[in-house]
């Protein structure tokens, strides 16, 4: 797939700038809420930034890979979580609730047969991918597929004027799908790669370890971005990589979330670099590996409080500091407004 995205406009950065530092405050005193104000003002290109109608996608899918033993869970926890969403009792549904972030549940792939529910966007692609252990996760086509479907999900919410949008996953197995990637697309090892995930002990983080090694060796001649994808990915995390690039494309902010949605943002990245214009990373993950993705990215995520958690979380909680750095852009005075003596 092929996404059309413009480099952001650096065109308003002196005076957005300017604009920052001559608030009644000592320069540089808001630290990171700065840096976001700047960020987002460059995005939307304008001195007044608004953030509007604010939505996370959370994205459901099964892994074949969960064969391997690769997690403590059993994979029908996927369907559960999913009902848990759709009934309001996930913590994902709290932290929206609580900072009024719309929040939508997507079926992208998961092994189980729904009823007909209107809470419920079912754009599956199949029920749960193969095991990468023995071959491709997913075909080309399947993976695609998943990647217009996210494109299509986020279309649809800027139409309803959201500009800012955050993404999360639920599906057993998931942390060895990213690992994977993160291993495939930046090289690192195996154990670098691999953590806890649901919570396995050192026996089986060795065992996970051992599983993506052989599956990389397996697939070592794979070097296309969409091929990778389709190889150690999941179907959300598909859907997510696409909705991220057409997010970039329509000019909105994208809310990075932890290790699983950061796979995603790997993926999207290698198929399109300036996709990162217009990423804030909202905290960095508890889970082993994320650090890993974070410096490959030149990532500074806006939190760091031990969550590792998914289900799109740490974008949730921090979305009411990056909505503080831009209502202190807009309402606060500056030096001259309030009549303030700056400093000589």
């Amino acid at each position: 797939m092929k996404f059309n995205i413009e480099a952001v406009n650096g065109n308003l950065t002196e005076q957005l700038t300017h604009k920052i530092n001559t608030k009644t405050k000592p320069l540089g005193s808001l630290g990171k809420l700065e840096e976001i104000a700047l960020k987002i003002g460059q995005i939307q290109n304008t001195l007044n930034p608004e953030l509007s109608n604010p939505a996370i996608v959370v994205c459901a899918g099964d892994h074949g890979i969960t064969e391997e033993g690769v997690s403590p869970f059993p994979q029908e926890v996927t369907f559960q979580m999913v009902m848990n969403f759709l009934g309001g009792g996930a913590a994902i549904n709290v932290f929206t609730r609580q900072n009024n972030i719309k929040l939508l549940v997507a079926d992208a792939g998961v092994n189980f047969d729904f009823e007909s529910n209107g809470k419920l966007i079912d754009i599956k692609v199949a029920k749960g991918t193969k095991s990468f252990a023995n071959g491709a996760a997913m075909t080309i086509d399947e993976c695609n597929k998943a990647m217009e479907n996210g494109a299509g999900l986020v279309e649809n919410l800027h139409k309803e004027g959201s500009n800012i949008i955050g993404f999360g996953e639920m599906g057993i197995g998931n942390t060895t799908s990213a690992s994977a990637l993160l291993c495939a697309f930046t090289k690192c090892s195996a154990t670098e790669a691999t953590g806890a995930g649901t919570g396995l002990d050192a026996q089986g983080i060795a065992r996970k370890a051992s599983v993506i090694e052989n599956a990389l060796k397996l697939h070592k001649d794979i070097t296309d971005p969409t091929e990778i994808l389709a190889t150690f990915g999941g179907y959300e995390i598909a859907t997510i990589t696409g909705a991220m690039l057409k997010a970039a494309e329509l000019k909105m902010t994208i809310l990075v979330d932890g290790f699983i949605v950061t796979s995603a943002l790997l993926a999207a990245y290698h198929m399109n670099k300036t996709v990162l214009d217009y990423c804030l990373f909202s905290h960095k993950s508890n889970e082993k590996g994320h650090e890993v993705m974070l410096n490959y990215l030149n990532a500074n995520p806006v939190l760091d409080i031990q969550m590792r958690l998914g289900e799109g979380t740490g974008s949730a909680v921090a979305y009411p500091i990056i909505k503080s750095a831009v209502d202190f852009l807009n309402e606060m005075s500056s030096f001259e407004d309030a009549g303030v003596s700056d400093k000589e």
